[in-house]
């Protein structure tokens, strides 16, 4: 069987369409869930996944470089990377993460935990920020 590509994004679509597109926390958890870790090659991370992440980045990421989580009334991207994190710590294959994050921050939050957990369980630390060639639904 062929191992399963998962891009999370609230509005970008991949021009490739070999990935699996989630738009949500819930979406997430529930297609990887149902895929099984085992069965996924990659997962592609947006940070911000709704209008509450998206006014923190113009009120603050752009303009001061920091997000406060008190301000995103949704999961995030972040979530759905400590989300994967419980999954491995309970025994779950651990699969190769990447975020495409336009939020820097965010992103470096992202790249941060995942990484923090592939070096405290000596892995390489592969998670970075990638370019994704997408669309944008209107």
């Amino acid at each position: 069987m062929e191992k399963k590509k998962i891009y999370l994004d609230d509005v970008r679509t991949p021009n490739d369409n070999s990935w699996i597109i989630v738009r949500n926390y819930d979406e997430f958890v529930s297609n990887v869930s149902e895929i099984g870790l085992e069965n996924i090659e990659v997962i592609s991370l947006d940070h911000d996944l709704g209008d509450s992440a998206m006014q923190e980045w113009y009120n603050n990421v752009r303009t001061f470089g920091k997000i406060d989580y008190n301000n995103i009334t949704e999961k995030t991207g972040y979530d759905c990377a400590k989300w994967l994190i419980e999954q491995w710590v309970f025994g779950k294959p651990v699969v190769d993460v990447y975020t495409h994050s336009a939020n820097f921050v965010g992103a470096l939050n992202i790249i941060g935990v995942i990484n923090g957990y592939r070096k405290h369980n000596g892995l390489n630390e592969n998670c970075k920020r990638v370019k994704i060639p997408h669309t944008v639904k209107e």
